[in-house]
């Protein structure tokens, strides 16, 4: 596994990440150094541990993983959008399944943002660990043991989120197999040296296994709350890891333990919108969609968010916006990509658009949707011009979605509250068409609403994806791309060549 930076600079590079710079190299690495620390002092104090996990939020949210491209490859690669403007560089080779082991700007960058999250969270915990004596008063108050504790939850609820996102595209799906199929190389332990890279594949299930081990620590080890929204927006609280174990046990058709850990903050005899979460951050269902995404995006329907600022922009072709928003409906034109949206919404036949079941009255069409010339454009993210809309992770509104899927799946009826559910998220926009038990008169109808309620609702924040291989689905044609049926190798991505030349025991995906 080869990282962007220098290995043995790894810890050092962590803390001025946090300060929202940059800069390393190895040559720099003296102890008289004035722009480095080493980590023998990375440790020293509580504001420098506190910087290192800033750090860390900052490598998840990079614009190759969490802080744009997940959530756009997430989306193209089915067929509620069309390709504008045949960029190479901005998911192309996505959205026409063309993808190679040397596509480096999706294939490549993605395994590579990925790991080297993973790898600094590692050292970030190994160091915590081993500095733990030193962690005493008077330079440390008495309360930072637990304040350790709550960062360790950080920082594997980060690991989980990279590795789930990482098995979404480079692994078979879970329900293929059980589990039993190749997953991903499994590195729990931090690499600050030029040690061998050789680690063997393990199974998918191996991988699920990890991320539910440290996303059940982090439910544990998280604080209820930060007390501002700011922070219970962009940082993992307890809820944080309860919502994300919803998707990663909904991904896997565990729906059993969906139910179990949503009823942790749905109330399990609520019947009504907003389902408000009875402890913890109050996380709810916002009563208005626009203000959900509304500046400054930090509604308690909003679990997790990766935010920028002019400062600290997910770089270049990057942001959610700019992908999707295009100049014209901007005052100032763009400082990326000057004619801004590389894809437009589809609105053939089989697509999101086309399909009767989103009406032209509903809020999500009339208020994210607009015309530009023949073209129609999601504008979900408007903070142009250099596009700082925060990029979402996971809202209760998915939480819902999620619960009422598994009731029904588990049950295998049209159980009372998934409709109530089901109707909270399709009712706030589009109240006019909620559904009755009648209307629906079965469980296939009734599943089928509830993932049409996930396209309409989740449209460019990544779900999609997912979604189609979750269930074996094909992934549907579009434009001049084809269709993708489970057992076609381009199901998932290949595993990229920059990984099999420096990891002698990976395999590749066939």
């Amino acid at each position: 596994m080869k990282l962007a930076l220098k290995k043995t600079a790894a810890v050092a590079c962590t803390l001025f990440l946090g300060l929202g710079t940059f800069s390393c190299n190895n040559d720099l690495l003296e102890p008289a150094s004035q722009i480095t620390l080493s980590d023998q002092v990375v440790f020293s104090n509580p504001a420098r541990i506190g910087l290192q996990v800033q750090g860390l939020y900052s490598y998840v949210k990079a614009g190759n993983l969490l802080g744009g491209r997940a959530q756009v490859y997430g989306d193209i690669r089915a067929n509620d959008f069309l390709n504008r403007t045949n960029n190479a560089v901005t998911g192309l080779t996505v959205w026409n399944h063309t993808e190679t082991e040397s596509s480096q700007n999706d294939v490549i960058n993605m395994w590579g943002a990925g790991y080297a999250a993973i790898n600094q969270i590692n050292v970030f915990l190994a160091g915590l660990d081993a500095n733990a004596a030193s962690f005493v008063a008077p330079t440390f108050p008495s309360t930072f043991a637990a304040t350790s504790i709550n960062y360790q939850g950080e920082a594997r609820l980060l690991r989980a989120l990279c590795y789930y996102t990482l098995l979404q595209f480079y692994a078979r799906p879970y329900t293929d197999g059980g589990g039993s199929r190749p997953g991903l190389p499994l590195r729990l332990t931090s690499d600050t040296g030029q040690g061998s890279n050789d680690l063997a594949r393990g199974t998918v299930d191996d991988v699920y296994k990890q991320i539910i081990a440290d996303l059940n620590f982090a439910e544990t080890s998280l604080p209820l709350t930060y007390g501002n929204s700011f922070d219970n927006v962009t940082r993992a609280h307890r809820n944080t890891a309860i919502a994300l174990k919803t998707r990663v046990y909904l991904t896997m058709g565990q729906y059993d333990n969906v139910i179990r850990e949503a009823e942790k903050i749905i109330p399990a005899t609520a019947t009504a919108a907003p389902f408000t979460a009875t402890s913890g951050v109050a996380n709810a269902l916002n009563a208005s969609i626009t203000t959900v995404f509304a500046t400054p995006q930090e509604t308690t329907e909003s679990i997790l968010s990766f935010p920028f600022t002019a400062q600290n922009t997910p770089g270049g072709q990057n942001s959610l916006a700019s992908y999707y928003l295009p100049s014209q409906l901007l005052t100032t034109a763009p400082i990326y990509n000057g004619n801004g949206a590389e894809y437009v919404l589809n609105t053939a036949a089989g697509s999101i658009y086309a399909n009767t079941g989103w009406a032209a009255t509903d809020t999500r069409r009339t208020s994210f949707v607009a015309q530009v010339g023949t073209n129609y454009f999601l504008t979900k993210y408007l903070t142009g011009p250099v596009f700082i809309d925060k990029a979402p992770v996971i809202r209760y509104s998915e939480v819902l979605l999620n619960l009422a899927e598994a009731r029904v799946r588990s049950t295998n009826t049209i159980n009372a509250q998934a409709l109530a559910l089901l109707n909270a998220v399709r009712g706030r926009s589009n109240a006019a068409g909620v559904y009755t038990a009648a209307g629906l008169g079965s469980v296939s109808a009734m599943t089928d609403a509830l993932l049409l309620e996930r396209r309409i609702e989740f449209l460019g924040e990544g779900l999609r994806n997912t979604d189609l291989l979750r269930l074996g689905a094909t992934i549907p044609a579009k434009g001049s791309a084809p269709a993708i049926v489970p057992t076609d190798v381009r199901y998932i991505w290949p595993i990229p060549s920059s990984e099999l030349s420096t990891n002698t025991l990976m395999t590749r995906n066939l």
